[in-house]
Parts: structure tokens; C-alpha cells; sequence
């Protein structure tokens, strides 16, 4: 089973993680599956940016990325040439290593 590696996040995962993902799960669903609480406000339906993520290594093992997530990430904060995002980045069968930036599009976070 491919492994996601997450950099050190001051807020979200502040250790870093490793976690395992399944084939065909996306970055998001394997994050929230293990209780890392990244950003998803469109309740990853690809219309928002909260989710965006830099992949480091393993972009090739992502599928590939289609016109809507593209368009969406002009809007992403810190947009780097392997940003994702992490509702669309579906897992193959490699390992990936991600960074979760440190701001996204939403000014405000809502604490429950």
C-alpha cells in the first residue's frame, strides 16, 4: 500500500505524518482518514482551493490533473509548479511526500 508523507505543519500536523493510502483514495480522503484535518470548505467537490497541497516527491504517481482543477488552482495561495489539490490527487500505487501550506484562500477558520 502506497505511504503519503506529510512535512511538519505548524497547525494541522505539526510532527510531520506517514500514512498508508489505498489505490484510488485521494490525498484528502487519506489525510481526514487519519484524523489530519486539512481544509476541504467545498466538501471536495473541486470549487475551492482550501485543500491545495505541494507535492515534493511522487507527483507522477498522482493522477493526472483535468481542466477544472487546474483553473482552480490559478487561485491558490502559494501556487507552485506541483501544487495539487488534494481532493482531486488520486493515489496509484507509489509513495508520495506532501506539504500542506501554511495559508489557504480563507481569511477566517471557524473553531468547533
Amino acid at each position: 500500500m502506497p505511504l503519503i508523507r506529510v512535512l511538519p505543519h505548524p497547525e494541522i500536523c505539526p510532527d510531520g505524518a506517514t500514512i498508508e493510502a489505498g489505490a484510488g483514495t485521494s490525498v484528502c480522503e487519506a489525510l481526514l482518514e487519519h484524523d489530519i484535518a486539512i481544509e476541504h470548505a467545498c466538501e471536495m467537490s473541486c470549487a475551492c482551493t482550501t485543500c491545495h497541497v505541494i507535492v515534493h516527491e511522487g507527483l507522477e504517481s498522482l493522477g493526472e490533473m483535468d481542466e477544472s482543477e487546474e483553473d482552480l488552482l490559478d487561485r491558490a495561495w502559494g501556487l507552485t509548479p506541483t501544487s495539487r489539490l488534494s481532493c482531486q490527487a488520486i493515489v496509484s500505487n507509489r509513495d508520495v511526500t506532501i506539504e500542506i501550506p501554511k495559508y489557504t484562500i480563507n481569511q477566517v477558520k471557524e473553531r468547533h
